[in-house]
């Protein structure tokens, strides 16, 4: 952990995520038969879900970055963090957007999904770890190449 982190850091880190993982939970966003009832136009319940949350996240920061300098838990000043639209954001989202469509779920609801027991879920989870290892490898071998460095032949 971060020497500049405050101690309740992690801790709140997984409370949040408990929390969300309930909200998803109770809302049934966590069941991927919901989710691709929303994206087959038969039930618009998950939209009513992500503007909500969209309407609480805008209104954070919005809000904090006037009331307060710095993160209240890290120290670190607000300020916004541009990335530029790009091949990799492209193809990135695109491969989400499959993955979401073909297992019915996100990351996040997927976890959340072994909440509630389903189960099968765990393959669209181990999915998800090959596919963010393949990432990283082709991202690190990429980054090896641009940089110049020489391979250990």
């Amino acid at each position: 952990m971060s020497a500049d982190r405050h101690p309740l850091f992690m801790p709140l880190v997984l409370v949040g995520g408990l929390v969300f993982g309930f909200g998803l939970g109770f809302s049934h966003m966590a069941r991927p038969e919901v989710v691709i009832d929303f994206l087959t136009f038969r039930d618009f319940g998950l939209l009513f879900v992500m503007f909500g949350g969209s309407i609480v996240a805008g209104l954070a920061f919005w809000l904090l970055p006037r009331l307060r300098g710095s993160a209240p838990l890290t120290g670190t000043p607000y300020r916004r963090r541009l990335k530029s639209f790009d091949r990799n954001v492209l193809i990135g989202g695109s491969i989400f957007g499959v993955g979401w469509g073909l297992s019915g779920i996100c990351p996040g609801a997927a976890y959340a999904s072994l909440g509630v027991g389903n189960w099968p879920i765990l393959y669209a989870i181990g999915g998800m770890f090959v596919g963010a290892y393949a990432q990283g490898v082709w991202r690190s071998q990429r980054t090896t190449v641009e940089s110049g460095v020489p391979g250990d032949d």
